[in-house]
């Protein structure tokens, strides 16, 4: 059946940009391939259905049949299987009770508190899952692939508190409180109405599962949480980093600053691609300006300040950390993060179990990478504060601006505030740049004693987007305001695109007024991708 048309609960800001599933795309299928950045957001924000592949069903279908026949055979423990869990796992569970242990993990581990995820994230993270059973190596049936398909494609998001997840034995917590819905249990969100688990299968039709062995764990092991989380916030870096070059490009010809230290030569010297590449992209949007060539002879100023003269150095070093935590991504949503994993005959080794425990829930690789992407986005956001600072104290004597901008000093306050809201900003991001993954607290009576902490990292991560995305917005503000004092001169014709969109939703300022929904609006035209 195909989605039918959502209207998502606004708390929490839930689904603001994407509130109807995408009816014109044809559906994702699932065949055990990698799963790309653009596809979380094509499921996870636009609703696009889902379909198990033919050859992820065969690999299903291959692996259960290991498990089927280690079950059988009964010549020893298999962890999760028919033993318990965690530090519990040297407890023996009888075949009669392989059913009821899995129940149990589901209910006794879905112990999570706060306010419940954002429904974008709950449903990408259900489709990492969906990609990851595909795979073949989780042991568990088509049938309860299926069924997670079903709650995706009818648009039942499972309520799922954010907090309780330290990203290592899997997200276990959220995961089970998302898959109780399978159960008929929990709650979930249907056309924007909160109910009971069972009822909202009943109003699309569909029947609670029971659990066979191993499909409990394979629910609830993994990384999928903070895959989704992490994933989606570097969609949304993705878009915030073509936003922060426009935004320095238009500070260089607001704050009549020089190009001299954009030469080519300069960071080719350094050796490091990211400068290089954002050195040139800001030379591109200010490629014809006539601010630039207008106090190009007699300025007596030597060097602009670090914030303007060292932008590309780094902005660079910021894509550059970025780049690398969206390659530890995308390796992600191409792999199996279950544990045990089950191999089909066709994978088996001359010698060994078909059955292998590890340790691939363990989020750590993920964990450093939002850690790092945190601090990149603090940079990203403090040195567009420094700029904005610069240009609101008109400090500078060759730039004539008012202070803060103000249509008259004094009468008028202008932007004065935008300055201090950066600036708190600014210091809530580095706070959460500190690394969550470098701090542990052992669990489940010291079996798991080294934890990644990833969920704390992902959601820290989704908060600094969010800021970084506001402080960028203010900058806009800022030095599109600025520009009107450089008139009649032009700047070079992409920093002139980049100042009419913004003008498309924002007038000048003419006399105070409340400047927040300003923010707003160029922040939401960041977050759409229209600066890109």
């Amino acid at each position: 059946m195909p989605l039918e048309r959502c209207t998502w609960s606004d708390s929490s800001q839930r689904n603001l940009r994407y509130r109807v599933p995408a009816m014109n795309e044809r559906p994702l299928v699932l065949d055990g391939q990698s799963l790309t950045l653009a596809d979380l957001e094509s499921v996870g924000r636009r609703g696009r259905a889902i379909a198990i592949g033919e050859q992820a069903r065969r690999a299903v279908e291959a692996s259960r049949l290991v498990l089927t026949r280690a079950i059988d055979a009964n010549d020893g423990p298999i962890y999760g299987v028919n033993t318990g869990f965690g530090s519990l796992s040297q407890v023996r569970i009888s075949i009669e009770q392989i059913r009821e242990v899995q129940r149990n993990l589901i209910r006794s581990h879905a112990a999570g508190i706060g306010e419940p995820l954002d429904d974008e994230i709950v449903r990408t993270m259900q489709l990492i899952l969906t990609a990851s059973l595909c795979r073949g190596c989780s042991g568990v049936r088509v049938e309860l692939v299926q069924a997670i398909v079903d709650l995706l494609n009818h648009a039942i998001t499972p309520v799922v508190p954010a907090r309780g997840s330290v990203g290592a034995s899997g997200d276990l917590a959220p995961l089970a409180h998302a898959a109780l819905v399978l159960m008929g249990e929990g709650q979930a969100r249907v056309k924007g109405k909160t109910q009971s688990g069972d009822s909202a299968l009943q109003v699309v039709k569909l029947r609670p599962i029971t659990l066979e062995a191993k499909e409990g764990l394979a629910l609830i092991n993994g990384t999928h949480l903070m895959a989704a989380i992490g994933g989606l916030a570097l969609c949304d870096t993705n878009r915030l980093t073509d936003a922060a070059v426009k935004s320095a490009a238009m500070a260089i010809d607001a704050c009549r600053a020089t190009d001299v230290f954009l030469d080519d030569r300069l960071h080719t010297a350094r050796k490091q691609p990211g400068q290089r590449q954002v050195a040139s992209t800001l030379r591109d949007l200010l490629a014809g300006s006539q601010i630039i060539t207008d106090h190009k002879a007699d300025d007596p100023r030597v060097q602009d300040p670090y914030c303007l003269r060292a932008t590309p150095q780094v902005l660079g070093a910021a894509l550059d950390t970025i780049t690398h935590a969206r390659s530890v991504f995308e390796n992600e949503l191409g792999a199996v993060t279950d544990n045990p994993l089950v191999f089909a005959e066709s994978r088996q080794p001359k010698a060994g179990s078909p059955i292998v425990s590890g340790g691939n829930f363990h989020g750590m690789p993920l964990a450093i990478a939002l850690d790092t992407l945190k601090i990149a986005l603090a940079h990203i956001a403090g040195i567009a504060e420094r700029r904005i600072y610069w240009l609101l104290a008109a400090s500078d004597s060759e730039n004539p601006v008012n202070i803060y901008l103000s249509p008259q000093p004094g009468l008028h306050s202008g932007m004065m505030i935008v300055q201090y809201t950066a600036a708190a900003c600014c210091n809530e991001l580095q706070t959460l740049a500190h690394p969550a993954s470098i701090h542990n607290i052992p669990t489940s009576a010291g079996i798991e004693d080294y934890n990644s902490m990833g969920a704390t990292s992902a959601l820290q991560a989704r908060q600094a987007v969010a800021l970084a995305t506001n402080v960028i917005a203010m900058e806009f503000l800022v030095m599109a305001e600025a520009m009107e004092y450089q008139r009649p001169l032009r700047s070079g014709r992409g920093v002139e695109r980049t100042y009419e969109l913004v003008r498309t939703v924002v007038p000048r300022l003419t006399e105070d007024r409340p400047l927040s929904s300003d923010i707003q609006a160029i922040a939401n035209l960041i977050r759409n991708g229209a600066f890109a």
